[in-house]
């Protein structure tokens, strides 16, 4: 049995899930983090209340998880009360990382609210292959590099990075004596 993310914890209410994030949110859970979204959408929730107040910072490959689920579960033109992630409490340093990335649009953010009083489960880790852990950053980054164009610079040499590892992970073996 997988051990349960510290980072991450989890509650339903109504068609809403609340996901609360403390420490570093980074490429490690960013897995993790999009398989509970996916699974919660698959039974039915239709809201994600991302709780990062104790979020101390933000790895570009999570900003671009969440950059891309922010563009998979929204219409463009849906205003921002109606945004289906809504982003609770973030500290001064994560809401410019993603303002900075020219993602933060995607989302309704909320400061002063609370999801404290809710019944938190932790969510277990899946265990992401080093192969589904390179596929994710490399989606991430892309995300990121086709969402705001300034984004190509910083995260180009990265991607290019991931998709040379995917290859090479998904190349078949040298065959023996060759």
């Amino acid at each position: 049995m997988t051990s349960p993310s510290p980072n991450l914890l989890a509650a339903r209410v109504g068609d809403a899930v609340c996901v609360k994030i403390s420490g570093r949110a980074n490429f490690a859970v960013s897995v993790d983090f999009k398989r509970l979204v996916h699974e919660s959408r698959a039974r039915g929730a239709q809201r994600f209340l991302v709780d990062l107040s104790a979020c101390v910072l933000m790895d570009s490959t999570f900003l671009g998880v969440l950059a891309g689920l922010g563009t998979q579960l929204s219409a463009e033109d849906l205003p921002p009360e109606q945004r289906p992630i809504e982003l609770l409490n973030p500290t001064p340093k994560v809401a410019d990382l993603i303002d900075n990335l020219g993602v933060l649009h995607l989302f309704r953010v909320v400061q002063g609210g609370s999801a404290e009083n809710l019944c938190y489960t932790a969510v277990e880790s899946a265990g992401a292959s080093k192969l589904e852990m390179s596929r994710n950053c490399l989606e991430a980054h892309e995300v990121l590099m086709d969402l705001n164009p300034e984004n190509v610079a910083k995260f180009k040499d990265v991607a290019k990075f991931f998709a040379e590892d995917i290859a090479k992970q998904e190349a078949p073996p040298a065959a023996p004596g060759s």
